[in-house]
């Protein structure tokens, strides 16, 4: 099958223009990929690269993550968001550690199989950690196709069927190349083809672009509104946990009102927390998971609140 036309101007910018990322240098690691994989979900590369730096320094490998309590990884993890990653992360490493002799599996099943990896992170892992040829569809990806391909000036609000087979039609035959093209497409769509304001006239591929063809419609929809943050119940969460990284014992009740003065919306976002085992709870006090000095609380007492 021939290149796409799409093919030769994208990975030429991508060669050109394409960021100094750690997680994409040469000899980088299954295991790196796959933090900076998770860590990126919903999170842009200014957040994610100094956590994920001090991550892969002090856990350079998955048994290092795995011999940590999991409550070490919700610490480390800071103020990233999304903090149930953390334990996904160190379940996975967990997995890797005791099923697969401390290495990655290579395979996308393989991969799917660990905790907390989905079908787009065993996609990306087995693409960008070991040159596979596999469609890695994130939010980027679906953007830069529904525009140059599509003529639409958004994707759908969740991934369709047609965009997936789309993806996978546009790989290239061969696997080293079809693995540039997946995070070339993904670069695209964050530097360029963004989704507020596209710098279209720094694209390699207007001359081509379905949607700059057709005039550029906007698009018909309705309005896409952002997430509210403030006096949220993630806001009130990651206050909690902000009190509980920043403690090396476990708190009393009385210490976590600071965080939230709301007690019933604080009450109710502990015992979310709990529920999600981000944290404990054990004799009045309150701590990360597997941070209680001596013997842990039993699974009763992590699950409910006083």
């Amino acid at each position: 099958m021939p290149d796409h036309p799409l093919h030769a101007p994208v990975l030429d910018w991508y060669a050109a223009c394409a960021r100094d990322l750690p997680w994409r240098r040469p000899g980088t690691g299954a295991w790196p990929v796959l933090v900076s994989e998770v860590m990126l979900q919903q999170t842009p590369v200014v957040r994610v690269l100094p956590v994920w730096q001090e991550w892969t320094a002090r856990w350079p490998a998955p048994a290092d993550l795995a011999a940590e309590a999991p409550g070490e990884a919700v610490r480390a993890w800071g103020r990233l968001g999304y903090p149930r990653r953390a334990l996904r992360l160190h379940a996975a490493a967990t997995a890797i550690t005791t099923d697969h002799g401390g290495q990655v599996p290579q395979s996308e099943a393989g991969l799917r199989a660990l905790p907390g990896v989905g079908a787009y992170t065993a996609a990306a892992v087995a693409a960008f950690a070991f040159g596979r040829r596999t469609a890695v569809v994130d939010t980027n990806v679906r953007r830069v196709h529904a525009r140059a391909v599509t003529g639409l000036a958004v994707p759908a609000p969740a991934l369709t069927a047609a965009e997936t087979a789309l993806a996978v039609d546009l790989l290239p035959d061969d696997e080293a190349r079809a693995a540039t093209w997946s995070v070339a497409v993904m670069e695209l769509g964050a530097l360029v083809c963004t989704a507020r304001a596209p710098h279209c006239g720094a694209c390699p591929v207007l001359g081509l672009c379905a949607w700059q063809r057709a005039g550029a419609p906007p698009d018909e929809g309705p309005a896409r509104r952002g997430q509210a943050w403030a006096g949220t119940d993630r806001q009130v969460r990651g206050r909690l946990l902000a009190l509980l990284r920043a403690s090396a014992e476990p708190l009393p009740a009385a210490a976590l009102e600071e965080a939230w003065p709301d007690a019933d919306q604080r009450a109710r976002c502990l015992a979310s927390l709990l529920a999600d085992g981000l944290v404990e709870h054990a004799g009045g006090a309150y701590a990360l998971p597997g941070s209680w000095p001596g013997e842990r609380p039993s699974g009763r007492d992590r699950a409910r609140p006083c």
